[in-house]
């Protein structure tokens, strides 16, 4: 009879010793760390919403845990209903550029509010917003406002449609526009951090219009034009990816795909719905100097308040109706609110000093990161573009989707807790970009990175 003996491996007294600190560390972290009453409010809402959340990514699937439940936000804090008090980096997922409540923005909603928060017809704040738009972004001549920036994308894939007599459209993987059906065909934020392939109730015959390529990789969009001559309407990307984790492209992707576009007959759409007005006052077109034929945007443009738009050249916006035969409406599209907050917060960032603000304290906020990483023998790589940044769990560099898979999602979701322990409230997915505002101080970003370094210590 053979006997099978458990070898273990020797631990080195200034090894365990070093596991014995972490340990401490993190039970100290987690001790005065109490989230009773969050628990107790997503429990019920369990019973009433699917998942507990309204919208998928919020529901921590790949981090752990239950979600934090918020109870009050100002300036770059937010706190949950348990008292805790975070440094905020996810910012409403990117509205809250100038802060959380901004006082003069909440200032312009108050004075509103007593005129009304809806009107269902024309009013002067929809011809401010859209002047300023105009005025800051290459691309946009016209301009139409919706609710959402999900709203946005349908309809300009709508638009893109009208006006070319086409139907197929080109999307990258890990890009996201949104839960439109054309989009949720290997698409990124919720779908990736929920582990959905695609998701059910997609026609097939919608899917098959949608043709996907590699991000960064021309070679794969000059592949799908050529196998679909005369077919394609249209491309719309992330011209900075945010919903696959932090992606930049090369300059020389963007020029290209603007080369390709124009020689295979199709429109280029620039999807700035978190890019727009966060990276450049003229959003990422501006920042890489490449200017699609069409836009959208979103969260920044609304100040904190639901909002979307759509807009580009003057010849492919008329098609929209009432103008041209396109049809798109809404009931609330231009509502006064989201009108005021979106002036106020532009006018906020049109002021000397507020994009070289965001650039100084995210290039450190991200340097700090990734030095502490390096410091504590974490394998990391990121980046960041003015106000909007980006790590991942693996060496690098991360180009694309297929890239960014390489990432130890299971090692951020022990870091995603244990910042929370620390008092840092990331995204609660490693594919999410992060997001810094102009209330963000440099004492915020020191407080920051030390607990980065704990928490990547506790590991």
């Amino acid at each position: 009879m053979q006997t099978t003996v458990a070898l273990t491996k020797p631990v080195a007294p200034r090894q365990a010793n070093v596991h014995a600190k972490r340990a401490v560390r993190a039970q100290a972290a987690a001790s005065t760390f109490n989230t009773t009453r969050s628990e107790e409010i997503i429990r019920e809402a369990k019973e009433l919403l699917p998942g507990g959340v309204n919208s998928p990514v919020r529901a921590f699937k790949s981090v752990g845990g239950n979600p934090i439940v918020f109870d009050k936000v100002k300036g770059a804090y937010c706190w949950d209903v348990d008292g805790n008090k975070y440094i905020d980096y996810v910012g409403s997922w990117g509205p809250a550029i100038v802060g959380h409540a901004d006082d003069e923005v909440i200032t312009a909603l108050n004075a509103q509010m007593l005129n009304g928060t809806s009107f269902g017809a024309p009013c002067e704040l929809e011809n401010v917003l859209a002047k300023m738009v105009i005025d800051r972004v290459p691309s946009v001549e016209m301009v139409r406002f919706v609710n959402s920036g999900t709203e946005a994308c349908l309809s300009v894939v709508r638009l893109m449609r009208a006006y070319t007599k086409r139907e197929k459209i080109i999307k990258f993987t890990g890009c996201y526009h949104g839960h439109g059906d054309q989009f949720l065909v290997a698409a990124g934020s919720g779908v990736l951090t929920l582990g959905l392939a695609d998701s059910p109730g997609v026609p097939a015959s919608t899917a098959a219009a949608t043709l996907t390529a590699q991000y960064n990789n021309l070679d794969s969009v000059r592949a799908i034009f050529e196998a679909n001559k005369g077919e394609i309407a249209g491309l719309i990307l992330e011209p900075v990816v945010g919903n696959s984790g932090f992606i930049p492209p090369t300059k020389e992707f963007l020029v290209g795909l603007k080369e390709l576009c124009a020689e295979y007959g199709a429109l280029l759409c620039f999807d700035e719905v978190m890019t727009g007005f966060r990276i450049a006052k003229g959003c990422a077109q501006e920042h890489f100097g490449v200017t699609p034929d069409l836009t959208t945007m979103g969260k920044v443009i609304g100040g904190g308040l639901p909002v979307g738009a759509y807009g580009g050249r003057r010849d492919i916006m008329e098609m929209v109706a009432p103008a041209g035969p396109m049809y798109q409406a809404g009931t609330l599209s231009g509502n006064p609110l989201a009108m005021v907050a979106g002036i106020k917060t532009l006018e906020i960032l049109g002021r000397p000093g507020a994009y070289e603000h965001l650039d100084k304290i995210t290039k450190k906020l991200i340097n700090g990161i990734l030095e502490a990483g390096k410091e504590t023998g974490h394998a990391m790589c990121g980046s960041s573009i003015s106000g909007m940044y980006g790590f991942f769990f693996c060496d690098g560099p991360v180009n694309c989707f297929e890239d960014a898979t390489a990432s130890d999602t299971e090692k951020f979701g022990r870091f995603h807790r244990a910042m929370l322990e620390r008092g840092v409230y990331f995204a609660p997915s490693q594919f999410e970009a992060g997001f810094t505002s102009l209330a963000h101080t440099e004492e915020d970003i020191d407080a920051t990175i030390a607990a980065v370094k704990d928490a990547l210590k506790s590991l």
